[in-house]
């Protein structure tokens, strides 16, 4: 039952993880400070989905739900959590490829805007 739960916290983490890869910078225009964080991350973020490989969070999660009983599953977080709710027919290179630049041109826009607001409180 501990591994399960140990699971599922790492689910939450991992979640919690995308959605900062995601929407960091907006939390970056609210305070600055984090940008420091988030930039390496997204970036991460982005190179897992142009390279294709694993984020170590996921076989940990897999290998604590085979460890409590459950079975585990193959592929990575985002095919088994999200994609095959958003994309029924399966995760592809394309777009993977797409997701990546995706994040990094949301990224652009919004430390732009950052920078740009910034700069314009300085003069």
């Amino acid at each position: 039952m501990a591994y399960r739960a140990l699971a599922d916290l790492v689910l939450i983490v991992h979640f919690a993880f995308v959605l900062f890869v995601i929407f960091g910078g907006v939390l970056a225009l609210r305070w600055p400070r984090v940008a420091w964080i988030h930039l390496p991350v997204a970036l991460y973020g982005a190179a897992v989905e142009f390279v294709g490989f694993v984020c170590p969070l996921t076989p940990l999660e897999v290998g604590l739900r085979q460890r409590g009983g459950q079975a585990g599953y193959a592929g990575g977080f985002i095919h088994h959590y999200i994609t095959s709710a958003i994309y029924p027919t399966g995760l592809t290179r394309q777009v993977q490829f797409i997701l990546g630049a995706a994040l990094i041109v949301l990224n652009v826009v919004v430390y732009s805007y950052r920078w740009r607001r910034r700069a314009m409180t300085l003069r």
